[in-house]
């Protein structure tokens, strides 16, 4: 049985981010979320002054998609955070888009309580109140149910410049509820004036919570559509980038390939006890898979550890960091490796009313092989002998073959 291969959505804010353009985008890159959009609209009975239209445009020579939302003879919905929820509450959707859209409404509510220094109760929303936003945040939301495992990631922001009218009156850009949804995000200035992420595509950010950019290991480029802003810019195309990566199945048939990252350095200024202690929080650290230490003949001729790790390459970065805190290096070289790895599964064994956990895998050849975790024969009490015995014992009774024990 094969799994379904990891996917990794990549946004590039070329233009901006707004909510259409987030729609547009994903629905561009993978035209059955289209249909997905559609039907969850139609199922939210929006009144019929309400239109919602896919259509195809450029934007600075590029084709794409633009998500249009025209409202026209239809009154504006109640603006009040609680009446939104409590609309959102009443719609006829599957659970898990409701409760998304409502995550995001909740997350721009609180940005605005935030910026205006109410209580949440109290936030009425304005320009956020209306039809298109409503449409921009439910169709968003049937987008990021239908990508229940994608992995999220975007590039910096533009930060615009100059004023957006609102309720209050002008007010700079980026929004102030904008940044409250945003902070921590990469932001950077490309000299293009105007609102350039909206307060609706700051909320869906939050809520995707990406990673700033895409794991550090080969991907395939499986799709890649773009999202259309409504205006032109001056020397940039108004385009959201949503580009699809697959990596390999996590399920491994009879020898899988994985990417790793070895990080590699050496210490001659630090003492053999305390780089022990800062080896140890190493090998605690997410992601890694082993430390190697051995001693070296570094430059004049000093006696130095060189040390070795093997992690994760999405955690390659952050080891890499744990690494300048724990150790006296100056510097941590980093390599991404392919290694060949058998199918192997954990289970458990009981031998003499001992409970011990055996690691079996499959070789190529189709043959299995067993191995007890030391950590439970060093828990046995047992000497050498005992340990020995206890061991062949359990890794026959793993591999079905008691009847050979001798």
């Amino acid at each position: 049985m094969t799994a379904e291969p990891e996917l990794f959505v990549h946004l590039d804010p070329v233009g901006g981010m707004a909510g259409d353009m987030f729609v547009a985008a994903c629905c561009h890159a993978r035209p059955e979320l289209r249909a997905e959009v559609e039907g969850i609209l139609a199922r939210a009975a929006l009144p019929e002054g309400v239109q919602v239209q896919f259509v195809p445009d450029r934007r600075g020579g590029i084709a794409g998609m633009r998500f249009s939302v025209r409202v026209a003879h239809s009154a504006p919905p109640a603006g009040a955070l609680c009446a939104v929820l409590e609309r959102l509450a009443q719609t006829p959707l599957p659970c898990p888009v409701r409760n998304r859209a409502r995550a995001i409404y909740r997350r721009l509510g609180e940005a605005e309580a935030a910026v205006h220094g109410v209580p949440l109760d109290a936030v009425h929303f304005h320009e956020l109140a209306g039809w298109d936003s409503f449409v921009d945040i439910l169709a968003a939301a049937a987008i990021i149910e239908a990508l229940p495992k994608a992995r999220w990631s975007v590039g910096p922001l533009p930060t615009g410049a100059g004023f957006v009218a609102s309720e209050h009156g002008l007010l700079p850009v980026p929004a102030p509820a904008t940044l409250a949804l945003l902070e921590g995000f990469a932001w950077l200035d490309d000299g293009i004036d105007g609102e350039r992420v909206t307060p609706t595509g700051a909320a869906i950010l939050a809520e995707l919570a990406p990673a700033a950019r895409l794991p550090a290991r080969p991907l395939r480029l499986a799709a890649c559509g773009y999202g259309l802003g409504s205006r032109e810019l001056a020397g940039k195309p108004n385009v959201l980038r949503a580009r699809l990566f697959a990596a390999s199945a996590s399920v491994r048939s009879e020898v899988d390939r994985e990417w790793l990252a070895v990080l590699r350095f050496e210490v001659d200024d630090q003492t053999g006890e305390d780089l022990a202690l800062g080896l140890k929080r190493l090998r605690g650290h997410h992601g890694v898979l082993d430390v190697c230490q051995w001693p070296v003949v570094g430059k004049a001729g000093r006696l130095a550890s060189a040390v070795q790790i093997l992690c994760t390459a999405e955690e390659a970065d952050a080891v890499a960091r744990a690494c300048l805190l724990e150790t006296t290096t100056l510097g941590v070289r980093i390599a991404l490796l392919e290694r060949y790895v058998l199918p192997r599964t954990v289970e458990t064994v009981s031998v003499d009313g001992r409970t011990l956990r055996i690691k079996r895998a499959a070789r190529p050849d189709g043959t299995l092989t067993a191995k007890v975790e030391l950590r439970d024969l060093a828990q046995s009490g047992l000497d050498a002998g005992g340990r020995a015995r206890l061991r062949r014992r359990a890794e026959a009774r793993a591999l079905g073959e008691e009847e050979k024990e001798g």
